[in-house]
Formats: structure tokens, C-alpha cells, sequence
């Protein structure tokens, strides 16, 4: 197309779906920090009014005091709300052993489920990711840093970016959304300061022809958790590519590496990063497929501006994309970060094995 607009969303860790993504990924944390592979995880959170509820299955998960992890990740992104507080919150635990069924799969590292998993990356920007959802998380990371030093921004925020393209080439932005949780009476304010934030951003691709929503509905003063229920798992297309890729399906955060949701889709990505950062295209998507308990991908697509048949042949002979090769290349089972890095995207400028440039 000649011109068109696109847009994608983000949303900030004091989110209440980001704020169970962030429980049931430092429940992943805890369990990998003990160092046994042979550690298994698969834990989702739902939270609500002062109230949160774990449910999933383990194997060889001896962490200790798994309601105190909880209230430390409440506390850390700032909940202290009447309706949701780190310390008053009420916790339900039903995670239970893992079906000794799944563990015959993955006991020998073949893959913990079957299903399909994107990667994607593009020169949009240094990060490689396309520009409506980078730039999304920008104005998010922003406001958090914002909220550190200011009384009247509270946790819960989503932003929203339409970007004007001409072919290939951004040309301005078209439409921002941003909401952001504030302190009684405090409506105005926010709006400006989470414009100005937004400017600063977005540079020179604000012109006079934008249009800004702020606070469209006016107060946002009941957020988080207690204004709306919270679920692992519900912002894959935020954690992703914000709807310019396809997504397989399948949720990363809760999940020991063994689970290919997420270390294949870590794998897609990375491949597809240094196929652009390598200058073999200027945008490049690949899926991967798995089959529960097979080791070897069922599938490898890959699609780009380049020569997408010498790009795979490149990928099968050089890479080991079976789940342990995964695991191995990233050091997954030692990497215990999940956690804060489950918001603002899986992927971009963030210091996880799964964003480093070269084959090596």
C-alpha cells in the first residue's frame, strides 16, 4: 500500500494483566534460581480486588515461601491501594505436581507441547521492532520513570501509537492514546504531563495534524487490579509485535524454558533479528513448529525481502533449534530475569540473551 496507518498498544507493568504476568514469572525465577533443569513450571495468576490466585502445575519446585514472592512483586511495582495492597492482599494457591504425562515429554528436553511460535524484526529503529508498538513501550518505560518521582501517577497505564507509513517508510503519527491511573482530582494534570512525555518520545513525527486521546473517559483514579481483573497470558500481542507479525497463540510468561511457547518463540525472534541485522533482509518473519515430545522443529518458515530459501538452508545448517539447543544457547535454566522483563515486550532494547546481535 501507498499509505496507510497502523496501530498498536501497550500497557505498563502496574497493568493488571502485567501485574500476573509478573507474579507467575517470578514464581518462574524462584524455581529456576535453585539450579536443577530439571525444574518444571507452569504457573498462571489471576488477580482482582485485594485478591490474588495461583493455579498450575510443577516438578521439582522447592520454593519455600511462594506468598511472600507475591506480595515482594506487588510491592515492587508500587501497588499500596486500598483495594489492592501488597500486604493486606489475600492469596489462593492451587499449584499442584505436573501430569506425569507431560513430564514423559519433557523429561528428555523434547518439546513441552506442540505448536507454532513467530519471530519477527524489521529497521523501523534500532530495536528492531516495528515502529507502533516500540515506540508504545517507549512512552510507557517513560511514564513509569515519571511515576518514580511524582505523587500524582499511580501504576496502571496503557498507551496506544498510529503510525503514518508511505510503502515502507514512516512519516508521522497520526493518533496517540495514553490512560494513565491518577490520584483523586489530579484528572488535568496527568494529561499534561503524559502528553509531554509523549512528545519528547515521539520527536519530530508529532505534527499539528495529530491527535491526542488523554484520559479520554476523564478520571482514572480505581486501576490496577481492583478496578479490573488481571490474567497470565493476556497480552500476547503486547508482549509480541503489537499485531504487525503473527502470533502463535501460545502465552510466554509462567513457563520453564522446557515450554517452547516461549523459548522457540525467543529463538524466532533472534533468528529473525540477526537475519536483518546481518544485512541478509530488511525484514525477515520466521515461524518454528513442535510436535509434544519430538525434539527437531516439524516446520521452518521463513519470509523476508531477502532469499528466503537461502535464509533457511543458512538456519538448518547453522543453528540448533531443537528445545535443549534453545535452552543451551540462551542459558535459559540460569537466566532468572523473567520477571522484569515481561513487560514493555519480550523483545527490543532489553538485555536478555534472546536480543543479542550475531550467530555466535
Amino acid at each position: 500500500m501507498d499509505k496507510y496507518i497502523f496501530t498498536s498498544e501497550s500497557v505498563s507493568d502496574g497493568h493488571p494483566d502485567k501485574v500476573a504476568d509478573q507474579i507467575s514469572d517470578a514464581l518462574v525465577d524462584a524455581g529456576l534460581e535453585l539450579g536443577d533443569r530439571t525444574t518444571r513450571v507452569a504457573i498462571e495468576t489471576l488477580v482482582a480486588t485485594n485478591h490474588v490466585t495461583l493455579a498450575g502445575e510443577v516438578n521439582n519446585f522447592n520454593v519455600v515461601d511462594v506468598n511472600q514472592i507475591v506480595r515482594d512483586t506487588v510491592k515492587k511495582i508500587g501497588y499500596e491501594q486500598e483495594g489492592f495492597h501488597w500486604n493486606t492482599l489475600e492469596i489462593d494457591n492451587h499449584i499442584h505436581s505436573q501430569s506425569a504425562d507431560i513430564a514423559l515429554g519433557t523429561d528428555d528436553f523434547g518439546a513441552g507441547d506442540q505448536g507454532i511460535m513467530f519471530g519477527y524484526a524489521n529497521r523501523d529503529n534500532e530495536a528492531y521492532l516495528p515502529a507502533p508498538i516500540y515506540y508504545s513501550h517507549q512512552i510507557l518505560k517513560q511514564l513509569k520513570q515519571a511515576r518514580q518521582n511524582n505523587d500524582i501517577l499511580l501504576p496502571d497505564a496503557k498507551s496506544q501509537v498510529s503510525v503514518e507509513y508511505r510503502g515502507d517508510q514512516i512519516q508521522r503519527i497520526d493518533q496517540v492514546v495514553i490512560s494513565t491511573q491518577h490520584t483523586e482530582g489530579d484528572c488535568d494534570q496527568a494529561r499534561k504531563e503524559t502528553k509531554l512525555i509523549a512528545q519528547s518520545v515521539l520527536g519530530h513525527l508529532v505534527d499539528d495534524d495529530t491527535v491526542w486521546h488523554l484520559n479520554p473517559t476523564g478520571n482514572f483514579v480505581v486501576g490496577g487490579p481492583d478496578g479490573d481483573s488481571g490474567l497470565t497470558g493476556r497480552k500476547i500481542i503486547v508482549d509480541t509485535y503489537g499485531g504487525w507479525a503473527p502470533h502463535g497463540g501460545g502465552a510466554f510468561s509462567g513457563k520453564d524454558p522446557t515450554k517452547v511457547d516461549r523459548s522457540a518463540a525467543y529463538m524466532a525472534r533472534w533468528l529473525a533479528k540477526n537475519v536483518v541485522a546481518s544485512e541478509m533482509a530488511d525484514w525477515c518473519q520466521i515461524q518454528l513448529s513442535y510436535a509434544i515430545g519430538v525434539k527437531e522443529p516439524t516446520s521452518i518458515y521463513v519470509e523476508s525481502n531477502g532469499h528466503n530459501r537461502s535464509i533457511e538452508k543458512f538456519i538448518r545448517s547453522n543453528v540448533d533449534l531443537t528445545p535443549l539447543g534453545i535452552i543451551d544457547r540462551f542459558d535459559l535454566f540460569k537466566y532468572t530475569n523473567y520477571s522484569e522483563n515481561c513487560v514493555y515486550g519480550h523483545f527490543g532494547n532489553k538485555n536478555v540473551p534472546w536480543e543479542k546481535i550475531g550467530w555466535e
